[in-house]
């Protein structure tokens, strides 16, 4: 059997470009549930993805990196629900469906959700979103209607200061990525938060046709300081959808029925995941899912689990989302009268790769806050009451001037 090269970066960096985002690149190309989604979402979708995975990669350079830009776009789209004015441009720019209609953007959500959930019988894939309001904070019903219409959002009324409103949201968390995200929220939970929107993907899909464990052997893989490391290597032979890029390899490996599949992309020995990644945007990405050709050959694939955290405020800043995230200008006036502002996005994931197959989660959690009235600037200014001055005693409520006098010698007899 015909061994591919190892790479020079790790492999759960590339992987993770084919689990979710093919489930949202994929919207045009399935079968007909896929085809009742707006297929500019899954286009926006892609192109949204591919930016926010660039802005992560960055942020954590080095490291192993999963991501589900497709739950990042379906908490933001559950926000979005709830922005006015130059904020909702901003939101709407950095989901890229500028010029579309908030109605067409519920309605295609809510098809696109049905359709991944029955994509494939062989394959469990569950989305789930709620929304978690801070008790006594007013939010406008219709804002509220929109999620639990198209996003199949369960409303929860919760006492932020009460201990037990952190465990609560967490199992929500915990019980929608069947137990592989334990918890999101943290303890204690800033007083000024108002609204939690969240959004958990669960991913199980079984190989079509699983790897045999029996073949299974530890082999050395290269790490990005140039030493090696020896790991669990599956490996499996036979006819695969395959391509040969400009400096790369792909191998396509399939779940269940074939509607869902697992992209690898190995980088040659004379590039890097680095280079590789620089030329990664949902257009090369099109462009390669059309290339694939059937081919006989070999799949060496390391064993692997990750488990993925990061905050998302300055990846989503710099795709162009910052007045959502500021105090002073976000506006979500179709949220709440409330001054409210994004304080955090936060992201978590799982991914777990082996003979069988692959199980993944993930969750993004958006947490509005209040923002402050804000503050006048103090002036200073110093008195120093070294000379000759006036005085007056003077009842405040009618103006009676009660005594008033002027001294010249505070030490006067």
């Amino acid at each position: 059997m015909r061994e591919p090269s190892p790479g020079k970066r790790h492999w759960a960096v590339a992987v993770c470009v084919g689990l979710l985002l093919c489930c949202m690149v994929g919207g045009a190309k399935v079968e007909q549930e896929s085809r009742e989604a707006d297929g500019r979402i899954a286009s926006a979708n892609a192109t949204f993805g591919f930016k926010l995975f660039a802005k992560i990669l960055e942020s954590d350079p080095g490291k192993n990196v999963f991501a589900s830009p497709a739950s990042v776009a379906m908490a933001l789209a559950m926000v979005f629900n709830g922005a006015s004015g130059e904020t909702q441009q901003a939101v709407a720019k950095t989901l890229e469906v500028e010029g579309m209609a908030l109605e067409d953007l519920n309605r295609a959500n809510a098809a696109l959700k049905a359709a991944l959930e029955n994509a494939d019988p062989k394959v469990q894939l569950f989305i789930a979103n709620s929304l978690w309001a801070r008790k006594g904070v007013r939010f406008t019903r219709g804002f509220m209607q929109r999620n639990k219409e198209f996003y199949a959002a369960e409303v929860s009324t919760l006492d932020f200061g009460d201990p037990e409103a952190v465990p609560t949201i967490n199992a929500w968390v915990s019980k929608n990525t069947k137990d592989k995200i334990a918890k999101i929220v943290e303890s204690p939970m800033d007083p000024q938060l108002i609204l939690f929107l969240i959004n958990a993907v669960y991913f199980k899909g079984t190989w079509t046709r699983p790897f045999d464990k029996e073949v299974t052997e530890e082999r050395p893989f290269n790490l990005l300081n140039g030493t090696q490391k020896q790991c669990p290597m599956m490996q499996q032979a036979g006819m695969y959808n395959y391509l040969r890029g400009e400096k790369f390899q792909a191998v396509s490996l399939p779940y269940g029925q074939r509607r869902l599949s697992m992209y690898v992309f190995l980088p040659d020995k004379d590039s890097s995941l680095t280079e590789f990644c620089r030329n990664l945007t949902a257009d090369t990405w099109e462009k390669w899912m059309a290339q694939f050709r059937r081919l006989e050959g070999g799949i060496v694939l390391p064993r692997f689990k990750v488990e993925y955290e990061t905050l998302l405020n300055e990846s989503l800043k710099a795709l162009g989302m910052g007045i959502a995230l500021d105090p002073s200008r976000a506006d979500f006036g179709a949220m709440t009268r409330e001054p409210a502002f994004i304080s955090q996005v936060k992201h978590k994931t799982f991914v777990e790769v082996n003979e069988e197959g692959t199980e993944a989660a993930a969750v993004t959690a958006i947490g509005l806050a209040m923002a402050a009235p804000p503050t006048e600037p103090v002036e200073r200014f110093d008195m120093v009451v070294d000379r000759p001055f006036f005085f007056a005693i003077r009842d405040n409520t009618t103006g009676t001037v009660l005594f008033m006098g002027a001294i010249v010698d505070p030490r006067a007899q």
